[in-house]
């Protein structure tokens, strides 16, 4: 089945509408305008992968690209029942795409009734081909041929990143690429989206600033999931001895797929995404019963993904509420299928965030309470197992291992690793990071984040920064516990009114603030925290919270990630908070309102770069 992924970031920036076309196009780089055509199955490589871009196109070639590319794409294969042209028989390997190009008017033979399939086309015969693609009719252009053809191919930007200018140039794949990208991102003739209202209507592949949003279309090209186990190669439909890998989000091998791993493919892209995450642990809930859509498992609710895990998990199949499961999951942590755990074991390592009775039903509805111990996994995900023993506290780092429905928990122990890593995030002092290295940071006894490699570039580790790590078998970084390194687990905000009394035994404070523009609750009580209004950072565990300042640093330009104070950089927050002060009051705003004005900008951090540090919030005056 085909696989579509609907997120919030991807609904963020969905829009059912274009920018003119006419506007000033930026040319993508190959590679973008490969990844984008091999999704929409219009131009692909040879077996391996190669576009060979350099070599000319013929006619009958470009030909199938426009019918790739066209409404007509999913009806027409290359067999006909008639020869289209007496040079293109029906046992010519184009004949279907030929005569479905001439019927719907795309194309058109010789003055002599011939069609030249082989010979080279030109940029002229190419954009005339386009432009009938857009609604263009000949008769809609005056004066010798081509030159209206050519005005209109460049007013609508499809000349972008073309490198052939003549118009009796031979075309190449590469003038074909850059062409028929620029084609999704056009206007039609009666002012319609192309690639949103003509080749994929409603399925909303464009960004509001007018370009292809990439994500969304690799997303309509996946298919899957397939079970990596029992022959499973052969159940995709294309040689993956060339494919291009990606396993937990990282470029891998095939030979790197392990079982029950979970696999979704593009035939078109020769790609492989391969998701390797699975929660062991007993039903607690399956809803609803009949045609489940989601199970609980381990304390934790899944979305089911595929008919035979949600057929397995339904009153027909196998499993019931209290069995002992293995999930394997796919994309988004969705259940792909649903293992006896017998057949498989399960490991993650973490730190225990809470130990706590929770309810749970059996397999005849009867409420009942155990004891549940919750881990926050350096997977970045919660998992929660019945746990009888009293010997385990919040923060203790734990490995916990389930096999067969039986659940055994290890605490964990000592770091002894420290040293810089490298600014391309590779490499920790010594040792190489995995290339599917799962790194999570901590604070206290309840506070936990995910952290990837590239958010530590150039961070400096002290052994007492690491609480345990972890080495696979070619000795490189696995897992990685770190105490409160890049503080990414707090909230930071602005502090906007304060009221303090200390009247000797008589002691409070009311705070006020501000987090990502929604007015908080007051922190109140019998503490002082030494503090002033302006950017703060707030802390929070099972002890309570610590409210500080953040160090104040004046900017005098942003670019993308990074912001410069002088002849300084420093890396900035993926949630960083912006504010426009006026007079004494804070208004939430965003780097784009703010940026390339006549406003002062104000960068507030809460330590150095190099331990860990980034700017938190942005102040424009």
């Amino acid at each position: 089945m085909k696989k579509r992924v609907a997120s919030a970031l991807l609904c963020a920036v969905l829009v059912l509408s274009l920018l003119p076309a006419a506007r000033a196009a930026q040319a993508p780089t190959e590679a973008e305008a490969a990844q984008v055509l091999s999704a929409l199955d219009i131009m692909t490589g040879n077996e391996n992968g190669d576009l060979m871009l350099g070599r000319a196109v013929t006619r009958a070639e470009f030909t199938k690209l426009v019918v790739a590319a066209s409404p007509l794409r999913d009806n027409v294969g290359p067999e006909t029942a008639t020869d289209p042209y007496p040079d293109v028989p029906r046992t010519h390997w184009a004949a279907g795409y030929v005569a479905a190009a001439v019927s719907a008017g795309l194309v058109r033979g010789n003055l002599y009734g011939y069609f030249e399939p082989d010979r080279n086309i030109t940029l002229a015969e190419g954009v005339t081909m386009v432009l009938r693609l857009l609604g263009y009719r000949d008769s809609d252009f005056t004066g010798a041929y081509p030159a209206g053809q050519m005005a209109k191919y460049r007013a609508l930007g499809l000349d972008a990143g073309v490198p052939t200018t003549a118009s009796n140039g031979e075309l190449t794949r590469r003038d074909a690429l850059y062409l028929f990208y620029n084609l999704l991102t056009a206007k039609t003739a009666d002012s319609s989206a192309y690639l949103l209202d003509v080749l994929k209507p409603g399925e909303h592949l464009v960004t509001p600033s007018g370009t292809i949003n990439t994500v969304a279309l690799v997303n309509t090209a996946m298919e899957g999931p397939v079970v990596a186990s029992g022959g499973w190669q052969s159940k995709l439909p294309f040689d993956l001895s060339t494919a291009k890998v990606y396993r937990g989000g990282s470029a891998s091998t095939l030979s790197a797929v392990a079982a029950n791993d979970v696999v979704y493919y593009s035939k078109s892209m020769r790609t492989l995404w391969v998701y390797s995450n699975k929660v062991t642990g007993s039903i607690e809930a399956i809803t609803p019963a009949s045609s489940p859509t989601s199970v609980t498992v381990a304390g934790k609710s899944y979305s089911i993904e595929t008919p035979a895990a949600a057929y397995d998990l339904s009153d027909l199949g196998p499993f019931r509420v209290g069995d002992s499961v293995t999930l394997l999951l796919g994309r988004d942590n969705q259940v792909a299928a649903v293992l006896d755990p017998v057949r498989t074991s399960s490991t993650v390592y973490g730190m225990v965030t809470a130990v706590e009775t929770a309810s749970y039903e059996d397999a005849s509805g009867n409420p009942y309470t155990a004891s549940t111990l919750t881990v926050r996994a350096t997977d970045g995900n919660t998992y929660s197992y019945r746990w009888d023993q009293k010997n385990l506290k919040a923060g203790a780092l734990v490995q916990v291992t389930t096999n067969g429905g039986s659940v055994q928990v290890t605490r964990l122990s000592g770091s002894g690793i420290s040293g810089k890593v490298s600014t391309d995030g590779t490499r920790l002092g010594s040792y190489d990071l995995a290339d599917d290295v799962e790194i999570l940071d901590t604070y206290g006894d309840t506070q936990a984040v995910r952290v990837y490699p590239s958010r530590l570039k150039g961070v400096s580790l002290r052994e007492s920064d690491v609480r345990f790590y972890q080495l696979d078998e070619h000795g490189a970084v696995r897992r990685l516990i770190l105490n409160e390194v890049t503080g990414d687990m707090h909230r930071y905000g602005v502090l906007t009114h304060i009221s303090e009394t200390d009247m000797g035994m008589a002691v409070s404070g009311v705070y006020e603030y501000d987090i990502g523009g929604v007015q908080q609750a007051p922190i109140t009580g019998a503490t002082l925290y030494n503090v002033k209004t302006g950017p703060f950072q707030l802390k929070q565990d099972a002890d309570g919270v610590k409210l500080a300042n953040l160090n104040e640093v004046t900017l005098t330009s942003v670019d993308g990630k990074t912001v410069y104070a002088g002849s300084r950089t420093y890396p900035l927050s993926d949630t960083v908070a912006v504010y426009e002060l006026r007079g004494n009051t804070y208004y939430y705003s965003s780097l784009s309102l703010v940026s390339g004005g006549d406003y002062t900008l104000t960068g507030y951090y809460d330590k150095p770069a190099d331990q860990g540090g980034c700017i938190r919030v942005i102040v424009a005056r």
